[in-house]
């Protein structure tokens, strides 16, 4: 083993610009393989950023305006959503777990500083979208029993309205429909800027009324697309035949159907990352191409020293060893330059993404540990690729043939 370490070296040392130039382009195409597969991986968290918090397996319903005569009635009819679709919903749709009413309100949101408009009446599952609070808490399960005023706002509001540090806007209060009503959370999204209150709340305010703004439904057990669009489908028919509106009306219900979008733009997003591959691999192939030439022409420079060496009863095998093991060594040695380097630069982008107003294209950038692997397998695999077909040559050189090479 030290040997094989010392002859590598030694060779490495002999021809170190020839070295130096040919480990620069496999470098290059791993910088460039790993910026590109960082930049991917940007790509697809802001994907699932914008899908809301990773909530995929879920459908919003809101009601619209029937666009067809249907059973006597008239073209232009509204159609109301219930609270009591979720539990009919359930019962009829098979994939469907759970529906979660909300209502929404064009109600001024106020302070003597400023105002806000609107608000989203919600129980504590829709919380599930905002992780990341600043300050406090989302509405829980105590303020939808005791119907609390209580009020979660975006962190732009509460510097609005109170002209301070979100973190400490808790437990100051707001006035909205004449009632004061405190802020127990203030959370941060990227595009969400709603004004939540608990659902019983705003529900005991306006007379019980069962007329729902949205229906959330959460489905389960879908593994394809052909899943999505079939729950998306009985789900119509299912409100069609309780609403009296033709199901094969697409005004008269609007529905977000997450988990197909999602099952599509994955697909969209896995053809990406293969394409990202290909062209990163098309790339280290120019360098890989570089250490072989290397690796032939260092095979010709030694044919003499080749010979002797088989003359003396050194195996083929420490033959192939030795060159396949130089090619690693060059190929793994100048990869990990470029991974450092390409790491590196992801940062910095990450830097600026995280730090530049408005939307962001890409968000964390950067690449993880089982991507560092899998890049590490490619090089070592490249490199002995390249060293392979200069030892098998070097194995052809005939002993009494070598020994005459000048």
């Amino acid at each position: 083993m030290f040997d094989l370490i010392s002859e590598i070296s030694q060779s490495l040392r002999t021809n170190r610009t020839r070295t130096l130039l040919t480990g620069l382009a496999v470098a290059w195409g791993i910088f460039m393989l790993i910026v590109l597969l960082g930049v991917a991986r940007g790509v697809v968290n802001t994907f699932n950023t914008n899908m809301g918090g990773g909530q995929s397996n879920e459908m919003s319903v809101w009601g619209g305006r029937t666009s067809v005569p249907y059973k006597g009635y008239k073209d232009g009819r509204r159609v109301v959503l219930k609270d009591n679709d979720g539990p009919m919903l359930v019962e009829q749709v098979e994939g469907i777990a759970e529906v979660v009413p909300t209502a929404s309100a064009s109600v001024t949101v106020s302070t003597l500083k400023d105002y806000s408009s609107g608000i989203e009446a919600v129980y504590p599952s829709a919380g599930k979208e905002f992780d990341n609070l600043v300050a406090g808490r989302f509405i829980n399960e105590r303020d939808i029993q005791e119907r609390r005023r209580v009020m979660v706002i975006r962190d732009l509001t509460a510097r609005r309205l109170f002209d301070c540090a979100p973190e400490e806007v808790e437990g100051k209060t707001v006035n909205c429909m004449g009632l004061s009503w405190t802020i127990v959370g203030v959370y941060h999204h990227r595009w969400r800027g709603g004004n939540f209150v608990p659902y019983t709340t705003y529900k005991a305010l306006t007379g019980f009324s069962e007329d729902a703004s949205e229906l959330k439904v959460l489905v389960e057990g879908l593994a394809t697309q052909e899943d999505g669009d079939r729950v998306e489908r009985e789900l119509t028919e299912a409100l069609a035949a309780s609403h009296e509106f033709n199901p094969t009306d697409k005004n008269a219900v609007w529905i977000w159907n997450r988990f197909s979008n999602f099952v599509q733009s994955a697909s969209a997003l896995k053809i990406l990352t293969l394409s990202v591959w290909i062209i990163g691999i098309f790339t280290l192939l120019s360098g890989i191409v570089g250490v072989s030439n290397i690796m032939f022409v260092s095979v010709r420079e030694r044919t003499h020293e080749i010979g002797v060496r088989r003359a003396i009863g050194a195996r083929p095998r420490n033959i192939l060893t030795q060159v396949v093991t130089e090619s690693i060594v060059i190929t793994t040695m100048f990869g990990y330059i470029g991974i450092v380097l390409g790491m590196i630069v992801l940062q910095i982008i990450d830097y600026f993404m995280k730090n530049s107003p408005g939307e962001k294209p890409l968000e964390n950038p950067t690449v993880d540990l089982s991507l560092a692997i899998q890049v590490t397998v490619v090089l070592i695999i490249a490199g002995a690729a390249a060293g392979l077909f200069p030892a098998l040559k070097a194995l052809k050189v005939k002993p009494v043939e070598a020994l005459r090479d000048e």
